[in-house]
Order: C-alpha cells, then sequence, then structure tokens
C-alpha cells in the first residue's frame, strides 16, 4: 500500500511536475485531476498547446473557446479523443447546467455533443483537450511518494490560463515556503 490513502480524493487538484520528473511527455507539466478514486486517476495537461485550431476540428465550438483557441494535448492517452473543460462564473456554478457536469468548484467538463448554444451563456472559459494522462490504482500516489509531482490546489482561472508556457511556474510562485522557490528552477538544471 502507498503511503496515501485511498480515502484521499485528489479529484480537483493539480499535479505539478517536480524538476525530478524524468518523462519528456510530462516535463514541466500541470495536470487537473478530473477524477481520483480507487480505480485510478485521470487528468489533462493544462499547459501543453498544440498548432491546431479548434475549429479544425470542433468547428461548431470554435467561437467559444478561449485563448489561445487551439487544442491543448491533455495527455499522451487516447490523442483521438476529445474532451473539454469550462469554468462556470459566479452563481450559475451552484446549480445544474445542462451538457456540463462539476468536477471541482467552478470547473467542469462540457458535453462535446451538446449544441454549443445550449451552454454558452452559462459557461466562462472553454478549453478543448486532445487526449488524457492516466493512471492505474495506486500508480499515481507511488509517482508522488517518489517526488515526480507536486499536489496543489487548482483555481478556476487554471483552466483559461492564456500564456500557458508560463503556467507550471505561476502555479509554483503562489505556493507557500519553499514550494515558491522551486518555480526559479532553471530549465538547464547545470545553470542551478
Amino acid at each position: 500500500m502507498s503511503a496515501m490513502t485511498e480515502s484521499v480524493s485528489l479529484t480537483g487538484r493539480l499535479l505539478v511536475a517536480t524538476p525530478a520528473m524524468t518523462d519528456p511527455n510530462f516535463d514541466r507539466t500541470v495536470i487537473l485531476l478530473l477524477d481520483h478514486d480507487a480505480e485510478g486517476s485521470l487528468g489533462v495537461v493544462l499547459n501543453r498547446p498544440t498548432p491546431v485550431e479548434v475549429g479544425a476540428v470542433l468547428e461548431p465550438w470554435a467561437d467559444f473557446a478561449g485563448e489561445p483557441p487551439v487544442i491543448f494535448q491533455g495527455g499522451p492517452v487516447g490523442l483521438d479523443s476529445a474532451l473539454a473543460l469550462a469554468v462556470v462564473p459566479g452563481e450559475q456554478g451552484e446549480g445544474d447546467v445542462l451538457g456540463w457536469r462539476r468536477v471541482h468548484g467552478a470547473i467542469g467538463l462540457v458535453d462535446l455533443e451538446a449544441p454549443p448554444e445550449v451552454l454558452v451563456g452559462e459557461l466562462g472559459a472553454l478549453r478543448v483537450f486532445a487526449g488524457y494522462a492516466g493512471w492505474a490504482p495506486g500508480q499515481l500516489e507511488d509517482e508522488v511518494v517518489e517526488g515526480a509531482w507536486f499536489v496543489v490546489d487548482s483555481e478556476p482561472g487554471d483552466v483559461s490560463v492564456t500564456a500557458p508556457e508560463r503556467l507550471w511556474r505561476a502555479v509554483l510562485r503562489r505556493q507557500r515556503g519553499e514550494l515558491a522557490l522551486v518555480a526559479t528552477y532553471a530549465d538547464d538544471p547545470s545553470l542551478n
């Protein structure tokens, strides 16, 4: 059994790759966990934009995509599938929104099969992801214990940040104590 118990759900939290992360798929990534339970974990990488515009793949949603209006690579698994996240601002996030399922707080999954017009009045920023990151039961907990990930709180703005290349440093910078210092870690470790 790993050091983390099964009763502690990390759904809605961020995984921030530590400088010790050796897998190039996750170097300097920030992942929002969409599901974490006894059956495993699933999340999307928030800071890997692709050059593919949303309109080229999901034309009906093109006008509703946040900046930058491109597809993001959500992870190395299932790259032929798409999922979307959106923030429901203010009081609307308290009730049910047709075509939107809450993940955590104001952040939720959007049903891309629903007509965009049904949701648009309710949604804030929309972000579309190709693929996802997944872990078998206990695998993520082991990686956290091994020092591959920092686990931190998410904020609704993390989903729709307009400068995704700065998200890794920004998330670390807002942490307390020594963790904030990791944001200054050089891309080339020999420069530290």
